[in-house]
């Protein structure tokens, strides 16, 4: 069984598919290791099949007694429609016990639904915790800045949006994010594609470059 965990982890970015069969097996094998059963809730949530990532995540919940999979389960019940079940479950008991990744990832998701909901200012202020000026190299350091800009722009502070997708790109060296593609836009950068240049505007400029015969 841990063998195909393995195989899970190796295979969710590259091969989907493979990931699935792998996770399936797992479950099949050890249906009642919480581990097993969060490889599968992980491959369905990558899939955009909510509802079944959704259950699964429930089942973690049940078998392990943890609560460390509530901000996917949130986001899980939002893609689903679900806004107010998704905020309730956002702010229950259960959210005190997260750790400090959980909780950040908690917070970004309950921002995109305020922002969902035209509440940009609530969105806003949602993101403006400790973590946002740490200046820790933290894995949920780009999302959160990202976010926060996200947040700014919708609320139309283009500099402070500027300001923070920056700040994301200078801690999101793997290119986690798209903050470099948003700066761009926001600074007006564009590019033209040669390749989709029209062949009569291809064939005078050549002609243009040889001269007349």
């Amino acid at each position: 069984m841990a063998g195909h965990l393995v195989m899970v982890a190796r295979l969710m970015e590259e091969n989907i598919v493979a990931a699935e069969a792998h996770a399936e097996t797992a479950v099949r094998r050890a249906g009642r290791v919480p581990a097993a059963r969060e490889a599968l809730g992980l491959v369905a949530y990558r899939k955009g099949e909510w509802a079944r990532a959704l259950a699964e995540f429930r089942t973690v919940r049940r078998l392990s007694g943890s609560s460390h999979l509530l901000p996917l389960m949130v986001d899980c019940e939002r893609a689903l429609g679900r806004i107010e079940r998704a905020l309730e479950l956002a702010s229950s008991p259960e959210a005190a016990s997260l750790d400090q990744s959980e909780r950040v990832e908690l917070a970004i998701v309950v921002s995109g639904i305020r922002r969902d909901l035209g509440e940009v200012a609530v969105a806003t202020a949602g993101l403006e915790i400790p973590e946002l000026a740490s200046s820790a190299r933290k894995p949920w350091a780009a999302r959160l800045r990202y976010a926060y800009a996200e947040a700014l722009l919708a609320g139309g502070d283009q500099a402070g949006a500027r300001t923070w997708f920056a700040r994301a790109l200078d801690a999101d060296p793997d290119g986690a994010t798209d903050a470099s593609e948003r700066l761009e836009e926001l600074d007006g950068v564009t590019y033209l594609d040669l390749d989709d240049e029209p062949e009569d505007d291809v064939s005078a400029a050549d002609h243009n470059s040889r001269g007349d015969d």
